[in-house]
C-alpha cells in the first residue's frame, strides 16, 4: 500500500473514530424534569422512580425541579435549567409567542385546577362584581389566562381590577389574610382555601381550564427524540399506575402537598387522567383560549395564533394510548 493510500485511509478512520465519539459525547448524561403539584402524574413518576429505571441502564441521572406554576416552568425551559416541563396548554402557548422555544408532547391531565375564589365575607358573587377589587393572580399561568377570559366574557378588562401580582401559594395566603377580594386559584392550593377556610369558587368554567401539557425544549427534542420517547414511556407507566391505585395516588399528593387527605380527595374530583396523547382536542382548546386573549389584547394583533399553535404541539411523540 503507498505512503499516500495509507495516509488517507487512517485519516478517515480517524474521522470516523471522532464522529463516533462525538456521537456518543452527544447523549446526556442527566435529564431535568419538573414535578409540581398541580401535576399529579409528576409526583407519582418521581415517587416510583420509573424513569430512573428506565435509564439506569444507560447511566443517564434524573435531576428534579419543583415548578410552583406554569409561568416558573417556562421560565426554567426558557432559561435551559430543565428538559421537560409541566404547564397549562394555554400558558405553554404565551410562553411560546413570547420566543421560549418549546414543544408540547404529552397531556398529563385534564383537570378544572383554576376558577375563581373569593371569601365569605367580601359580597363577591358574579364577575362583575370584581370591578375595582384587589384579585391575586400569577402572571403567565392557567387562572391568569382564565381571569382574563372571565372578565372579558363579563365586559371588563385587567383595567378594571386592581392585579396583585403573587406566586399561588401567596395568593392564597393574601386571600385568607383579607389583603385581596379574591384570587384567580389553582388546585390543590385551591381545594384547600375551600375545605379549611370555607372559601368559595364564586365564577367557575370547566372549560375554560386548558389541559395539563408536558414541554420540551426544542433543541433538547430535536437532538435526543428516542431519549424523550423514552420519558414519555415512563410517563405512561406512572399514569396508569395513578389510574390502578388511586389509594397510592391521594396517598403521594398528601406527602408531596402536606395537605390532609379530604383537601387531595377535592382537586382530585376535579383532576382527569385518562388521555395522554397530544392532538386536536388541545389544539382546539388552547386555540380558543389564544383567540380569547387576543380579543383581550393580552396577544398583539398582529400574532398569527393558530400558526403559534400548530408550532408548539408536537405529536411526532405521541405514546399508543388514548
Amino acid at each position: 500500500m503507498s505512503l499516500t493510500r495509507r495516509l488517507l485511509l487512517a485519516a478517515s478512520l480517524a474521522t470516523g473514530l471522532t464522529s463516533f465519539a462525538a456521537g456518543a459525547l452527544a447523549q446526556p448524561k442527566e435529564i431535568r424534569i419538573d414535578f409540581a403539584t398541580y401535576n399529579p402524574v409528576s409526583l407519582v413518576l418521581k415517587d416510583k422512580g420509573f424513569l430512573e429505571k428506565e435509564l439506569e441502564k444507560d447511566g443517564i441521572k434524573v435531576r428534579w425541579v419543583q415548578s410552583l406554576g406554569s409561568n416558573k416552568a417556562l421560565e426554567f425551559l426558557n432559561a435551559g435549567s430543565i428538559d421537560f416541563g409541566s404547564t397549562a396548554g394555554a400558558a405553554a402557548l404565551i410562553g411560546k409567542i413570547n420566543g421560549n422555544p418549546i414543544k408540547s408532547i404529552y397531556v398529563y391531565s385534564r383537570p378544572e385546577w383554576t376558577a375563581l375564589v373569593t371569601r365569605r365575607d367580601t359580597g363577591i358573587a358574579k364577575v362583575e362584581d370584581l370591578k375595582g377589587k384587589r384579585v391575586a393572580v400569577t402572571r403567565g399561568t392557567d387562572p391568569h389566562i382564565f381571569l382574563v377570559r372571565a372578565l372579558q366574557e363579563a365586559k371588563l378588562t385587567e383595567k378594571d381590577v386592581k392585579l396583585v401580582l403573587l406566586q399561588h401559594p401567596d395568593g392564597r395566603t393574601a386571600l385568607e389574610r383579607g389583603d385581596v377580594d379574591a384570587w384567580a386559584g389553582l388546585d390543590p392550593l385551591m381545594a384547600a382555601a375551600e375545605v379549611e377556610s370555607g372559601a368559595q369558587l364564586f365564577y367557575r368554567n370547566a372549560g375554560a381550564n386548558t389541559w395539563g401539557v408536558l414541554n420540551v425544549s426544542e433543541a433538547f427534542a430535536k437532538e435526543n427524540p428516542a431519549l424523550v420517547k423514552r420519558v414519555l414511556k415512563a410517563y405512561e407507566e406512572a399514569r396508569a399506575y395513578s389510574l390502578a391505585n388511586p389509594a397510592e395516588l391521594k396517598k403521594t399528593l398528601v406527602t408531596y402537598t402536606k395537605l390532609p387527605e379530604t383537601v387531595i380527595e377535592r382537586q382530585l374530583e376535579r383532576t382527569e387522567l385518562t388521555h395522554s396523547t397530544i392532538g386536536q382536542p388541545q389544539v382546539d382548546t388552547i386555540l380558543a383560549a389564544g383567540l380569547a386573549l387576543q380579543q383581550a389584547g393580552v396577544i398583539t394583533p398582529e400574532t398569527d395564533v393558530k400558526a403559534a399553535v400548530d408550532s408548539l404541539i408536537d405529536r411526532s411523540f405521541a405514546t399508543a394510548s388514548r
